[in-house]
């Protein structure tokens, strides 16, 4: 017989479902890059130039980065869990208005609702896990809903490979209805978790607070040594906060806070400038103008390649990103996709660029390439397949890792909530110009990110310390040391006693399991 109790208090099913926010996301962005390429979706609205195509992807940017801007506010006033069984009944409206659209107006109204959902889960998912997770696997568990992201990409884009032999607008229409589903299970399975630890001490609300942590880190145990230790610390930051008059918004822009928001903000940016746009909205384009496949079909398998790679490179993340640290992780994952961007850039610039003339082979827009042999091409299709691993292995769980778990309890919504919106801002800038900048820049927009990764590589090792096996409590301190020497442990203890008068003499060493994990 299954133990309900035990099955909702355990921190990876905990994880796991929420989520499935990631899935819906990744639903909306999978079935937009199926779609996009296919005859029906093509005719049905009058094959839409790169302008008014960049319009129909930024849609949902859009509506992502409202979404994400807004959600702080809900998240702190109404709790994690509230705004996340909201936020998922309001994707089923935008996806119910996608399947129904009658044009485009109609489908860029649903993805804008179905991106002020995502915007919102966006935010609140790693907030959430952040805050129930043990330290030693905060990483891991926040890592799940990046996983979810490329399962849902990886779903909706084979699902909708399929769909594409139908002979009508059910081609399109069939997979936009589908989405509803991970979103309905969202909805109905949120209410029997527990609420975010952290946000009920900061509600007042200590003893259930004490409880879900004896639920969740002590089985059961109110008196479990990780309970006792979670709640002094927790208890010292509130106190803490309430006698430094805390108005939060304003606190964002104190000394020290207001440093972190920058990282966090600059953080999820990178993760957009890594060029995984180009992959994940437009590989189908990319390899239509690189003449890769000989009709739509194969293009179409060819660019599916890449988002079983983005789901398979994903698992070496969760197992390992708390062993690996956060800083060499995005060092070694921005230099990686550098690398391959400048190797793709510099084979297609090898090619003849021409005025493609049939329209049947420009569903895109004007301009293809000839390259010179097979080689070539097959050398940037692994290329592409390459930078693909290096971004699912790197930047794309640790540009929600590190933002969710950097900042003080009294201003972590409100500073998760303004990362989560630079990350949908740029997101709907990039979906919406890289349709015209693939058209103008032709391979200089592959060595243009290129740039750009070795950039925030520099970036991460000059400005981002290792946040790696410290407590959500312990990153005041951790951020007024040298990003770029190793933390001690023991300065830690002394300035967490000092800072928050916590009685604390030791805390647990790096690497110390938890019995419950």
């Amino acid at each position: 017989m299954v133990n309900w109790t035990r099955l909702t208090t355990n921190v990876y099913v905990i994880s796991a479902w929420a989520s499935i926010g990631g899935i819906m996301f990744g639903f909306d962005i999978g079935s937009n890059s199926g779609t996009i390429g296919l005859k029906q979706y093509q005719d049905y609205f009058g094959h839409p130039s790169a302008l008014l195509q960049g319009g129909i992807n930024g849609a949902l940017s859009a509506g992502c980065f409202v979404g994400a801007l807004i959600a702080g506010y809900p998240a702190d006033r109404f709790s994690r869990k509230y705004t996340l069984i909201v936020a998922s009944s309001l994707f089923v409206l935008g996806s119910v208005l996608q399947a129904a659209t009658n044009g485009v107006p109609m489908l860029c109204a649903g993805r804008a609702i179905n991106g002020l959902s995502v915007g919102v889960t966006s935010m609140v998912i790693p907030l959430y896990q952040s805050e129930v997770a043990p330290k030693e696997i905060r990483g891991r568990l926040v890592a799940i809903q990046q996983w979810s992201i490329t399962w849902g990409i990886f779903l909706a884009f084979w699902i909708q490979t399929g769909c594409g032999h139908i002979e009508s607008t059910a081609a399109f229409r069939v997979f936009w209805a589908i989405q509803t589903v991970p979103a309905l299970i969202l909805c109905a399975g949120m209410w029997a978790f527990p609420f975010s630890p952290r946000w009920l001490a900061d509600k007042g609300r200590m003893d259930e607070a004490i409880k879900v942590l004896a639920d969740i880190h002590g089985n059961g145990d109110p008196n479990h040594p990780r309970v006792l230790l979670e709640i002094e610390e927790i208890n010292a930051v509130v106190k803490f906060d309430r006698e430094q008059a805390s108005h939060r918004y304003t606190d964002l822009f104190k000394p020290g806070i207001a440093y972190r928001v920058f990282l966090g903000v600059f953080l999820q940016i990178w993760q957009q400038l890594t060029g995984m746009n180009i992959i994940m909205f437009y590989v189908v384009f990319l390899f239509q103008q690189a003449g890769i496949g000989n009709d739509q079909n194969s293009t179409l398998i060819a660019s599916g390649v890449s988002y079983v790679i983005n789901v398979v490179m994903t698992v070496p993340a969760i197992l390992f990103v708390d062993r690996w640290g956060r800083r060499p992780t995005m060092i070694f994952g921005a230099l990686a996709m550098s690398t391959f961007l400048w190797l793709v850039g510099g084979l297609l610039k090898t090619g003849d660029w021409y005025v493609e003339t049939n329209p049947a082979a420009a569903n895109y827009g004007k301009w293809s390439v000839h390259l010179p042999n097979d080689h070539t091409t097959n050398a940037v299709v692994a290329f592409v397949y390459l930078f693909t691993a290096s971004f699912a292995v790197t930047w794309g769980p640790l540009g929600w890792i590190y933002p969710a778990e950097i900042y003080p309890l009294r201003v972590r919504a409100m500073a998760v909530s303004l990362s989560t919106a630079a990350n949908w801002f740029f997101n709907w800038l990039l979906s919406f110009a890289v349709p015209m900048m693939m058209e103008s820049l032709h391979y200089g927009l592959y060595m243009l990110f290129a740039g750009f990764n070795f950039l925030m590589a520099m970036h991460v090792y000059l400005a981002y310390p290792e946040t790696k096996g410290f407590t959500l409590e312990e990153m005041n301190v951790v951020f007024e040391t040298n990003p770029r020497k190793k933390v001690d442990r023991e300065y830690i203890a002394q300035r967490m006693k000092e800072t928050l008068g916590t009685e604390i003499d030791k805390l647990p060493a790096e690497g110390e399991k938890s019995e419950t994990v």
